[in-house]
């Protein structure tokens, strides 16, 4: 009798160890596992939810930027996943940002402006032009005017100098948001281009305030200046989130 409930415990061990693998991968994790066999993909974190209970259940949905065969680039939107806590809170300021992404059959997980790891600043989709002011600004070319709004850039300027530059200073060190502007990050959860991007987001934030809480209140007013500090909830709940931390400046966090 005991061998067999030793045996019984054993089997739940594996099974646990084994089967139960995917349960506690995370969502962007699973996705990279899921799409090895492509050479080229960009993920971004589109949409955030909490339902209320006990527990609260924390849930992602994510944009998938895929190339067709010629290389033209193709969007799709995935259902909802839940994520555990911490997940949630790490990435709870990345709302419409990079979360991973693979090039040339590399897969790199950071968070950086939609777009900028593959598509902005590659020839083979645009290219600087200068404005009447002596900017450099990134323009798509004609046939790829469509993936502004597909990745949620919406034709703002994406200008050379303290946009694209500063990102390829943070690359690989810690995210990069864009410049401040009245308290507001250019990119990220409580940017306007989030607001464009998934409006839904923010008026299910009017009304659940699971959801609102996590993002420390300031959901409705984008234009805070409490924007230019982290959430400290994201740190309070990664051991790997102080390496994100940085002065607001110059848009990394």
């Amino acid at each position: 009798m005991n061998k067999i409930y030793l045996g019984a415990i054993f089997a739940a061990f594996i099974l646990v160890s084994c089967g139960g693998s995917d349960f506690k991968k995370a969502p962007v994790d699973v996705m990279i596992r899921d799409m090895d066999s492509l050479q080229n993909y960009t993920i971004i974190l589109y949409d955030m939810d909490v339902e209320s209970g006990f527990p609260d259940k924390y849930k992602h949905r994510y944009k998938i930027i895929k190339e067709k065969p010629d290389g033209t680039p193709y969007d799709e939107l995935t259902n909802w996943y839940d994520v555990d806590e911490s997940t949630f809170a790490y990435y709870e300021n990345d709302m419409g940002m990079e979360v991973a992404s693979k090039l040339d059959g590399k897969v790199t997980k950071e968070t950086s402006p939609p777009g900028y790891s593959k598509y902005v600043g590659n020839q083979k989709y645009g290219n600087w032009r200068t404005d009447n002011s002596g900017r450099s600004f990134w323009e798509f070319y004609g046939q790829y005017a469509f993936m502004s709004n597909m990745i949620g850039l919406f034709r703002t300027p994406i200008y050379r100098t303290g946009y694209y530059d500063y990102y390829n200073n943070y690359r690989g060190r810690r995210p990069y948001y864009g410049p401040v502007s009245n308290g507001s990050y250019k990119y990220g959860t409580l940017s306007s281009l989030s607001r464009k991007q998934n409006p839904n987001f923010f008026k299910r934030a009017t009304t659940n305030n699971a959801l609102k809480s996590r993002v420390n209140n300031s959901i409705s007013r984008s234009s805070s200046s409490s924007r230019t500090t982290r959430s400290s909830s994201r740190y309070s709940t990664s051991s790997s989130s102080s390496a994100r931390s940085r002065s607001s400046s110059s848009g990394g966090k």
